[in-house]
């Protein structure tokens, strides 16, 4: 079936394959957002709330359509976040709900040298069932915080999610289909599309990352199926790169022998050349000014203490959080009380592979009365860290400034 007569014929089954009416809605408790009311620019805060998608919990609203939600950071509490409190990123509105028993992936393009078409039992059967761990973040994350402001979707800390992805490795179907010497990237496509005339929403990745044993078709997520708000039946897991690239509801691949030009590729999602420290970087997309982004720059989220929380003196306060990079593995998480001027090394928890999230807590007696000043700066096993000042971009992306909570202390 070709991906005209997939879309028209999943459309049909959901009465336009436009989004399902909300079933919840509610204002959003600042606990809620990490953090963020007090670093979001004038005016973002007063839009959002909090609704439910079918099958999710409540999530912070971003936009309806296309459907944009973020995770409340209470959720993140959990080294894996749960299935249905996961946020959900969608450029496109017209998101048909998948028939994963009529569902075909297509493998072709001008360097593959057996096209293919598989089903999802093909995919189960035929090839070998892989596991891994991995933080899904947007590239947008924390958006929101971006000063001076930038347009897009106002995101706070939690677009992202940790989780255990089960599938197949990509390179195993790529080589299965026989990959020719002229290779240079490889297309995705899922059956998301546009209403108007948006342009559809490919992407590509450079033919060396999808060969990497890590890169997988997933159709399981923490133990069971795919959500149909996170990529039902299949989707592409790209661990280590921002999830751009981790196209959901795929339906097929391409191997090009010449840079793929589409507006999500040439035009979208990209960086200044130079701006971040890139090791991993997509060079047959790389213009004199700019760059195609790629990995996720390493960073931290601190859960506890809340800001402004009042705590009694001689009491002993637990500050933990989360850190994660592209996958060089966290070194260190250091924590200061006192604003940066000393800092102490925290204790890292369970390592659950270098492309999760990682656990860190450090304790203190708050020995005198007074404001104190809580920041967290992690630093991976290649040296990198975490920035001071903001690295401002046009498209708010890679927001990874240390972050400040004041506590009282009475």
């Amino acid at each position: 079936m070709d991906r005209r007569s997939f879309l028209r014929n999943s459309l049909v089954a959901t009465a336009g394959g436009i989004l399902l009416p909300k079933m919840a809605l509610s204002a959003v408790d600042p606990r809620l957002l990490g953090g963020a009311e007090k670093e979001l620019p004038s005016g973002v805060l007063e839009e959002q709330v909090l609704e439910a998608l079918p099958g999710k919990k409540p999530l912070i609203k971003k936009t309806y359509r296309a459907p944009n939600y973020e995770t409340p950071v209470t959720y993140f509490e959990e080294i894996f976040t749960p299935n249905e409190a996961f946020f959900v990123r969608y450029h496109l509105s017209n998101i048909p709900m998948v028939d994963e028993k009529t569902w075909r992936l297509r493998i072709g393009g001008d360097a593959v040298e057996r096209p293919l078409e598989l089903s999802l039992d093909d995919l189960k059967k035929n090839f070998e069932q892989v596991e891994i761990v991995a933080l899904c973040q947007c590239s947008g994350n924390r958006r929101g915080l971006m000063k001076p402001h930038v347009p897009g979707v106002q995101w706070g800390y939690g677009a992202m999610g940790n989780a255990k992805w089960k599938g197949v490795r990509l390179k195993d179907i790529l080589n299965k289909a026989g990959i020719k010497a002229n290779a240079l990237e490889v297309v995705l496509n899922g059956a998301d599309g546009p209403v108007l005339n948006e342009p559809d929403f490919v992407k590509s990745i450079p033919i060396w990352k999808a060969l990497d044993e890590n890169v997988i078709l997933a159709y399981e997520m923490n133990d069971q199926p795919l959500p149909h708000w996170n990529g039902f039946p299949v989707r592409v897991v790209v661990p280590g790169w921002t999830a751009t690239y981790w196209i959901k509801h795929i339906v097929s691949i391409d191997v090009v022998s010449q840079p793929y030009k589409g507006f999500w590729m040439a035009t979208a999602y990209r960086l200044p050349l130079g701006k971040f420290p890139m090791v991993e970087r997509f060079t047959s997309q790389e213009t004199a000014v700019n760059t195609p982004i790629t990995e996720i720059v390493v960073n931290s989220l601190m859960l506890h203490p809340r800001d402004k929380q009042i705590f009694r003196r001689g009491q002993v306060i637990e500050v933990k959080g989360l850190a994660w990079d592209a996958g060089y593995g966290i070194k260190m998480v250091e924590v200061s009380i006192d604003g940066g001027k000393t800092w102490r090394e925290a204790e890292l928890g369970k390592d659950y592979g270098r492309f999760s999230w990682r656990q860190w807590k450090y304790t203190f007696k708050a020995d005198k009365k007074g404001k104190y000043v809580i920041m967290a700066k992690a630093t991976n096993r290649i040296g990198q860290t975490q920035t001071f000042e903001l690295i401002w971009n046009p498209a708010g992306y890679h927001h990874n400034v240390v972050q400040r909570v004041e506590i009282n202390v009475v």
